[in-house]
Formats: structure tokens, sequence, C-alpha cells
């Protein structure tokens, strides 16, 4: 089974749609079974296509360009999260190419005000796989020292809805995997495998250099978009892409994929 997970940073790159493309591409070459994206935006007041979801909504574009190669292979679940930068409606997907069984958002956040920039949602997906129901979370967690929204009570929060099933969390979790005693070290207390740490095969793990929004006095590198599982799994590779090396850089974050035997 393939995975990929990526901040999308969606509306604010240049040439959105060129790099919506290139994402489209790469998906498509590499077969990837499931996709989790985070900062998946639409503009506020662009034009509805259903009771959610607007024309230039990155998920709906990016659907788009997926089915120029092959008609209706992958789908989608999308919901927005709150408000960015005053104009976008900015949320969180997930892609597949398996049978949907079921889809959720839920709010991980004190405050629910949509309005709120700190407000945060995540998206679950199960799907079924080789007759398995798999459990797929979206997630664009908050900051360890945020006092308004502490990282540990959003955590707290996505693992009252982890259950017995196989569940993969996969995203931007804005902690460092680097920093000990902060919010990469309590994802693992609460007995979540990192991935990159069972794959047979790695590279840095490197996903943000330098300062970008969120992390504006950084000039380090930094492991913030991660692959969890809750059970022990046989990973066979995980590694960084759209860095510049492995595929061009479409983000300011950059993505992780890997190759894991269910």
């Amino acid at each position: 089974m393939k995975l990929l997970t990526l901040n999308c940073h969606s509306w604010q790159e240049k040439d959105q749609i060129g790099k919506i493309k290139y994402l489209a591409k790469t998906i498509n070459e590499n077969d990837y079974d499931v996709i989790t994206l985070q900062e998946v935006s639409q503009l506020v007041n662009t034009e509805n296509v259903n009771s959610i979801i607007k024309k230039d909504n990155f998920a709906l574009l990016l659907k788009e360009e997926l089915d120029k190669y092959n008609m209706n292979k992958y789908n989608f679940y999308w919901d927005f999260s709150h408000i960015g930068f005053d104009i976008y409606e900015e949320g969180l997907a997930i892609f597949t190419k398996h049978r949907i069984i079921d889809t959720k958002s839920f709010f991980i956040t004190e405050n629910q005000d949509r309005s709120y920039w700190k407000t945060r949602k995540v998206v679950k997906m199960t799907i079924s796989y080789n007759e398995k129901n798999l459990d797929f979370y979206s997630c664009h967690v908050g900051w360890w020292n945020d006092e308004e929204e502490p990282f540990k009570n959003q955590v707290d929060n996505i693992m009252k809805r982890v259950n017995d099933a196989t569940t993969f969390l996969m995203g931007d979790f804005n902690n460092n995997a680097f920093i000990r005693d902060e919010g990469y070290d309590y994802l693992i207390e609460k007995g979540l495998k990192d991935l990159y740490l069972l794959a047979e095969e790695k590279d840095s793990g490197v996903t943000v250099k330098g300062k970008i929004a969120g992390w504006d006095e950084n000039e380090e590198k930094l492991r913030l978009d991660l692959m969890l599982c809750n059970k022990s799994i046989k990973v066979k590779s995980i590694k960084v892409i759209f860095n510049g090396k492995n595929k061009d850089i479409i983000s300011d974050h950059y993505g992780v994929e890997s190759d894991i035997d269910i």
C-alpha cells in the first residue's frame, strides 16, 4: 500500500494551477492508495458547486486533473476548519482509489468558531482494503506551546476517536520530531507508531527548511509532517517528496510518501 501526505499551502503558491497539475501527475505515476492533504482551501466568495464545495476548491480541481488520467479512479472527502487570511475557507482532504465506507469530520479545538484561525478540524475516512476496514485521518494540529488551544488537548480529542481498527494519522503536526519532551513525544506516548522509525529504507525526514507561516523565526530543518499508526506494521520505505530532489517543490512544506505492507 502506498501513502502520501502533503500540506498544500493552497492558493498561496505561485502558479497554483500548474502545481495542482504536477501533483496530479505525480499521484497518477506513483499510484498511491491514500492521500491526505492539509491547507486545502477555497475562496470564501466563490460560487458553490454543492453545499460546501466551491468552484475553486483545491481538492475539486485536483480531482478534475486526476480524472484526465483515469475517470473516477480517485474520490475524495473534504471539509474546512477555519477562515484563513480573511478570504479562504481552509480545510483538509483525503483521496483514495479504494471503496469508501464512511467519512467524518470533527473539531479538535475547544473553539469551534470557524472565523477564528486557530479553530481546527480533522477529517476521517474509512476505506475497504483487501476486505479489511482501515481508518485514515488527515490532521493539521496546532503548536505545543499554544496557551489558547493546547496541543495536548487537540491530540486527546483525536485519540478519543481511535478504536481497535488499524488507524493512520497523517499530516502536519506542527511539532518538530527532532525535539524531545514536546508534541512529537506526546504523540508517541499515546501509543502511536512513527512509520519513519519502522521503515526499512528512509531519508532525512526533513519536511520544512527555514521560515514558513507559523514558524516565522525558524532557521532549522524540521520534521513536522508525519505518518503515524496505532499498530506496528511493516514499512518498506518512507521518503520525503516534493523537496527539489524527489520531485519539484510545490508547497512551503515537503510531502511524505511511504510503501507499507498491510
